[in-house]
Protein backbone atom coordinates (compact mmCIF):
# COMPACT_ATOMS: atom_id res chain seq x y z
CA UNK A 1 0.00 0.00 0.00
CA UNK A 2 1.52 2.92 -0.59
CA UNK A 3 1.51 6.40 1.29
CA UNK A 4 -1.26 7.89 2.15
CA UNK A 5 -3.66 5.15 -0.49
CA UNK A 6 -6.39 5.16 2.14
CA UNK A 7 -9.25 8.07 2.11
CA UNK A 8 -11.41 7.01 4.07
CA UNK A 9 -12.71 5.33 7.48
CA UNK A 10 -15.94 3.82 7.54
CA UNK A 11 -16.55 3.44 11.21
CA UNK A 12 -18.82 2.17 13.54
CA UNK A 13 -21.87 4.78 14.72
CA UNK A 14 -21.50 4.15 18.44
CA UNK A 15 -17.55 4.04 18.72
CA UNK A 16 -17.88 7.44 17.40
CA UNK A 17 -20.56 8.97 19.09
CA UNK A 18 -20.20 7.33 22.48
CA UNK A 19 -19.40 10.75 24.77
CA UNK A 20 -16.45 10.37 27.15
CA UNK A 21 -15.70 6.93 25.31
CA UNK A 22 -12.04 9.37 23.58
CA UNK A 23 -11.18 13.05 25.75
CA UNK A 24 -8.24 15.43 26.17
CA UNK A 25 -6.40 13.94 28.81
CA UNK A 26 -4.37 15.33 31.55
CA UNK A 27 -0.38 14.35 32.05
CA UNK A 28 -0.46 11.64 34.05
CA UNK A 29 -4.31 11.34 34.12
CA UNK A 30 -3.59 7.30 33.14
CA UNK A 31 -2.21 6.24 36.00
CA UNK A 32 -4.87 7.19 38.48
CA UNK A 33 -8.68 6.71 36.58
CA UNK A 34 -9.93 4.10 34.87
CA UNK A 35 -12.33 4.11 31.43
CA UNK A 36 -15.99 3.34 32.76
CA UNK A 37 -18.56 4.90 30.05
CA UNK A 38 -22.00 3.85 29.47
CA UNK A 39 -24.30 5.24 26.29
CA UNK A 40 -27.67 4.40 25.89
CA UNK A 41 -28.82 4.85 21.78
CA UNK A 42 -32.02 4.19 19.92
CA UNK A 43 -34.67 1.94 20.93
CA UNK A 44 -33.55 -0.22 24.09
CA UNK A 45 -30.13 -0.42 23.02
CA UNK A 46 -26.73 0.45 25.31
CA UNK A 47 -23.40 0.18 25.19
CA UNK A 48 -20.82 -0.44 28.10
CA UNK A 49 -16.85 0.64 27.92
CA UNK A 50 -14.54 -0.45 30.21
CA UNK A 51 -10.63 -0.35 30.84
CA UNK A 52 -8.03 0.06 33.13
CA UNK A 53 -6.96 2.84 31.49
CA UNK A 54 -8.86 6.05 29.95
CA UNK A 55 -8.64 6.65 26.17
CA UNK A 56 -7.51 10.04 24.44
CA UNK A 57 -6.92 11.31 21.01
CA UNK A 58 -3.47 9.85 20.59
CA UNK A 59 -5.41 6.20 20.68
CA UNK A 60 -8.95 7.44 18.71
CA UNK A 61 -6.19 8.55 15.64
CA UNK A 62 -4.83 4.87 16.10
CA UNK A 63 -8.22 3.40 15.79
CA UNK A 64 -9.17 5.50 12.68
CA UNK A 65 -6.40 4.25 11.36
CA UNK A 66 -6.64 0.43 11.70
CA UNK A 67 -10.45 0.97 10.68
CA UNK A 68 -9.26 2.74 7.45
CA UNK A 69 -6.82 -0.20 6.97
CA UNK A 70 -8.91 -2.49 7.06
CA UNK A 71 -11.13 -1.20 4.71
CA UNK A 72 -8.72 -2.00 1.19
CA UNK A 73 -7.17 -4.83 3.10
CA UNK A 74 -8.01 -6.27 5.68
CA UNK A 75 -9.24 -10.29 5.98
CA UNK A 76 -12.69 -11.15 5.68
CA UNK A 77 -12.60 -14.34 7.56
CA UNK A 78 -16.20 -16.48 6.74
CA UNK A 79 -17.92 -17.91 10.04
CA UNK A 80 -16.75 -21.78 8.39
CA UNK A 81 -13.09 -21.39 6.81
CA UNK A 82 -12.33 -23.28 4.39
CA UNK A 83 -8.73 -23.77 5.36
CA UNK A 84 -6.85 -25.08 8.90
CA UNK A 85 -5.12 -21.72 9.02
CA UNK A 86 -8.77 -20.09 8.84
CA UNK A 87 -10.19 -22.36 10.88
CA UNK A 88 -7.46 -22.04 13.57
CA UNK A 89 -7.64 -18.35 13.30
CA UNK A 90 -11.82 -18.11 14.11
CA UNK A 91 -11.14 -20.52 17.37
CA UNK A 92 -8.60 -17.69 17.83
CA UNK A 93 -10.86 -15.12 17.73
CA UNK A 94 -13.52 -17.09 20.16
CA UNK A 95 -16.51 -15.44 18.61
CA UNK A 96 -19.81 -15.49 20.90
CA UNK A 97 -24.13 -16.01 20.08
CA UNK A 98 -24.77 -14.14 16.88
CA UNK A 99 -21.21 -13.20 16.41
CA UNK A 100 -20.36 -16.95 15.92
CA UNK A 101 -22.42 -16.61 12.22
CA UNK A 102 -20.85 -12.96 11.27
CA UNK A 103 -17.60 -12.45 9.23
CA UNK A 104 -14.57 -11.40 11.26
CA UNK A 105 -12.23 -8.68 9.53
CA UNK A 106 -7.97 -8.79 10.10
CA UNK A 107 -5.82 -6.59 9.72
CA UNK A 108 -2.42 -6.86 8.65
CA UNK A 109 0.34 -4.40 8.44
CA UNK A 110 3.37 -2.49 10.33
CA UNK A 111 3.88 0.09 12.72
CA UNK A 112 5.38 2.11 10.27
CA UNK A 113 2.18 2.19 7.75
CA UNK A 114 -0.67 2.94 10.61
CA UNK A 115 1.90 5.77 12.22
CA UNK A 116 2.35 7.34 7.98
CA UNK A 117 -2.08 6.76 7.71
CA UNK A 118 -2.70 8.71 10.82
CA UNK A 119 -0.20 11.46 10.05
CA UNK A 120 2.70 10.54 12.71
CA UNK A 121 5.59 13.12 12.03
CA UNK A 122 7.98 10.27 12.92
CA UNK A 123 6.80 6.36 10.98
CA UNK A 124 9.65 4.89 13.78
CA UNK A 125 7.81 6.40 16.47
CA UNK A 126 6.41 2.31 17.27
CA UNK A 127 6.23 2.38 20.86
CA UNK A 128 3.79 4.98 20.92
CA UNK A 129 1.51 3.06 18.30
CA UNK A 130 2.03 0.31 20.48
CA UNK A 131 1.19 1.06 23.66
CA UNK A 132 -2.09 2.85 21.79
CA UNK A 133 -2.65 -0.51 20.35
CA UNK A 134 -2.28 -2.56 23.72
CA UNK A 135 -4.59 0.07 25.58
CA UNK A 136 -7.15 -0.37 23.07
CA UNK A 137 -6.99 -4.21 23.42
CA UNK A 138 -7.73 -3.71 27.38
CA UNK A 139 -11.01 -2.30 26.89
CA UNK A 140 -13.67 -4.68 27.04
CA UNK A 141 -17.69 -3.77 25.60
CA UNK A 142 -20.30 -5.37 26.91
CA UNK A 143 -23.28 -4.57 24.18
CA UNK A 144 -27.10 -4.82 24.92
CA UNK A 145 -30.26 -5.47 22.49
CA UNK A 146 -33.21 -5.56 24.31
CA UNK A 147 -32.78 -8.17 26.70
CA UNK A 148 -29.61 -9.64 24.78
CA UNK A 149 -26.02 -8.66 25.59
CA UNK A 150 -22.84 -9.56 24.32
CA UNK A 151 -19.19 -9.32 25.43
CA UNK A 152 -15.76 -8.73 23.50
CA UNK A 153 -12.94 -6.37 23.53
CA UNK A 154 -12.28 -3.47 21.84
CA UNK A 155 -9.91 -4.95 19.36
CA UNK A 156 -10.75 -8.56 19.18
CA UNK A 157 -7.18 -9.96 18.76
CA UNK A 158 -3.69 -8.10 19.08
CA UNK A 159 0.00 -9.19 17.94
CA UNK A 160 2.29 -7.74 17.02
CA UNK A 161 6.07 -8.62 15.79
CA UNK A 162 8.79 -5.47 17.08
CA UNK A 163 12.06 -6.86 15.07
CA UNK A 164 9.99 -6.59 12.04
CA UNK A 165 7.19 -4.12 12.88
CA UNK A 166 4.66 -6.47 11.64
CA UNK A 167 1.57 -6.05 12.86
CA UNK A 168 -2.23 -7.82 13.23
CA UNK A 169 -5.19 -7.02 14.65
CA UNK A 170 -8.76 -8.53 14.65
CA UNK A 171 -11.15 -5.87 14.78
CA UNK A 172 -14.53 -6.15 17.09
CA UNK A 173 -17.86 -7.46 16.06
CA UNK A 174 -19.38 -4.18 15.23
CA UNK A 175 -16.22 -2.36 13.77
CA UNK A 176 -15.88 -4.97 10.98
CA UNK A 177 -20.03 -5.18 10.35
CA UNK A 178 -19.31 -0.86 9.45
CA UNK A 179 -16.47 -1.76 7.74
CA UNK A 180 -18.05 -5.12 5.18
CA UNK A 181 -21.70 -2.92 5.23
CA UNK A 182 -24.67 -4.58 4.27
CA UNK A 183 -28.10 -3.99 3.80
CA UNK A 184 -29.46 -1.78 6.55
CA UNK A 185 -25.64 -1.74 8.08
CA UNK A 186 -24.91 2.25 9.23
CA UNK A 187 -21.01 3.51 9.37
CA UNK A 188 -19.47 6.78 9.79
CA UNK A 189 -17.30 7.88 6.99
CA UNK A 190 -14.29 10.15 8.25
CA UNK A 191 -11.99 11.58 5.81
CA UNK A 192 -8.49 10.52 6.77
CA UNK A 193 -6.95 12.79 4.55
CA UNK A 194 -8.39 15.55 7.02
CA UNK A 195 -7.44 13.11 10.02
CA UNK A 196 -3.71 13.56 8.82
CA UNK A 197 -3.90 17.12 8.84
CA UNK A 198 -5.72 17.90 11.89
CA UNK A 199 -2.91 19.38 14.64
CA UNK A 200 -4.33 19.26 17.95
CA UNK A 201 -6.20 16.64 20.23
CA UNK A 202 -9.04 18.84 20.45
CA UNK A 203 -9.30 19.11 16.94
CA UNK A 204 -9.26 15.48 16.33
CA UNK A 205 -11.72 14.87 18.90
CA UNK A 206 -14.25 17.32 18.04
CA UNK A 207 -13.76 16.35 13.96
CA UNK A 208 -14.86 12.44 15.18
CA UNK A 209 -18.15 13.91 16.90
CA UNK A 210 -18.85 15.95 14.03
CA UNK A 211 -18.60 13.59 11.49
CA UNK A 212 -20.54 11.20 13.38
CA UNK A 213 -23.73 13.24 13.26
CA UNK A 214 -23.36 15.44 9.84
CA UNK A 215 -22.99 13.77 6.94
CA UNK A 216 -20.40 14.90 3.81
CA UNK A 217 -21.79 17.53 2.25
CA UNK A 218 -24.26 18.54 4.58
CA UNK A 219 -24.72 20.83 7.56
CA UNK A 220 -25.54 21.18 11.37
CA UNK A 221 -26.19 23.51 14.19
CA UNK A 222 -23.84 23.40 17.44
CA UNK A 223 -22.96 25.77 20.32
CA UNK A 224 -19.77 25.96 21.92
CA UNK A 225 -20.52 24.48 25.41
CA UNK A 226 -21.38 21.01 23.15
CA UNK A 227 -18.08 21.27 21.54
CA UNK A 228 -16.55 21.55 24.52
CA UNK A 229 -18.17 18.55 25.82
CA UNK A 230 -16.85 16.94 23.02
CA UNK A 231 -13.30 17.22 24.36
CA UNK A 232 -13.77 17.58 27.93
CA UNK A 233 -16.97 15.33 29.18
CA UNK A 234 -17.24 16.32 32.52
CA UNK A 235 -18.53 19.41 33.13
CA UNK A 236 -16.61 22.44 34.54
CA UNK A 237 -17.27 24.49 37.61
CA UNK A 238 -14.17 27.30 37.44
CA UNK A 239 -14.89 29.69 35.57
CA UNK A 240 -11.49 30.48 34.15
CA UNK A 241 -11.61 26.50 33.05
CA UNK A 242 -15.04 27.04 31.73
CA UNK A 243 -13.24 30.18 29.68
CA UNK A 244 -9.77 28.84 28.86
CA UNK A 245 -12.13 25.10 27.05
CA UNK A 246 -13.94 27.64 25.06
CA UNK A 247 -11.23 29.55 23.82
CA UNK A 248 -9.43 25.87 22.65
CA UNK A 249 -12.63 24.35 21.20
CA UNK A 250 -12.56 27.82 18.85
CA UNK A 251 -9.08 26.80 18.31
CA UNK A 252 -9.95 23.80 16.91
CA UNK A 253 -12.63 25.00 14.62
CA UNK A 254 -9.91 27.33 13.11
CA UNK A 255 -8.63 23.67 12.16
CA UNK A 256 -11.59 22.30 10.71
CA UNK A 257 -12.10 25.28 8.75
CA UNK A 258 -7.99 24.47 7.19
CA UNK A 259 -9.16 20.99 6.33
CA UNK A 260 -11.96 22.29 4.14
CA UNK A 261 -15.17 22.73 6.80
CA UNK A 262 -17.37 25.97 6.62
CA UNK A 263 -18.18 27.89 9.92
CA UNK A 264 -20.91 30.31 10.44
CA UNK A 265 -20.86 31.91 13.83
CA UNK A 266 -24.77 32.97 13.72
CA UNK A 267 -24.94 33.89 17.13
CA UNK A 268 -22.10 34.26 20.19
CA UNK A 269 -21.14 31.01 20.39
CA UNK A 270 -23.44 29.05 18.05
CA UNK A 271 -22.31 27.96 14.62
CA UNK A 272 -23.77 26.26 11.07
CA UNK A 273 -21.13 24.16 10.57
CA UNK A 274 -20.80 22.45 7.07
CA UNK A 275 -18.91 19.71 6.10
CA UNK A 276 -16.81 19.37 2.86
CA UNK A 277 -18.26 16.80 0.27
CA UNK A 278 -16.88 13.24 0.52
CA UNK A 279 -14.27 11.89 -2.18
CA UNK A 280 -16.02 8.78 -2.58
CA UNK A 281 -19.86 8.51 -4.05
CA UNK A 282 -20.84 6.08 -1.46
CA UNK A 283 -24.08 7.20 0.42
CA UNK A 284 -23.97 5.87 4.07
CA UNK A 285 -27.58 5.20 5.95
CA UNK A 286 -28.15 7.80 8.91
CA UNK A 287 -27.08 6.97 12.60
CA UNK A 288 -30.81 6.72 14.14
CA UNK A 289 -29.88 7.49 17.12
CA UNK A 290 -32.41 10.13 18.66
CA UNK A 291 -29.48 12.92 19.61
CA UNK A 292 -26.01 12.54 19.62
CA UNK A 293 -25.76 14.56 22.48
CA UNK A 294 -28.10 13.12 24.87
CA UNK A 295 -25.77 10.20 26.86
CA UNK A 296 -24.85 8.68 30.06
CA UNK A 297 -21.54 8.66 31.80
CA UNK A 298 -19.99 7.02 34.60
CA UNK A 299 -17.00 9.26 36.10
CA UNK A 300 -13.65 7.61 36.13
CA UNK A 301 -12.92 6.73 39.66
Amino acid sequence: MSKHDLTHARHDPVHCLAPGLFRSLKKGERKHSKLDVVYEYGNDKRIEFSGPEPLGADDLRILQGLVAMAGPSGLVLSPDPQTEAGRQLRLFLEPKWEAVQQDAMVVRGSYGALASEVGYANKKDTKRVRECIERLWKVSIIAQNGRKRLGFRLLSEYASDEQDGRLYVALNPLIARAIMGGPHVQHIRIDMAEVRKLKTDPARLIHQRLCGWIDPSKSGRVELGTLCSYVWPDEATNPNTVKKRCQTARKALAELVAVGWKLDEYAKGKWEIGRPKGRDNGARPTFSAPNPHVFSTQPSR
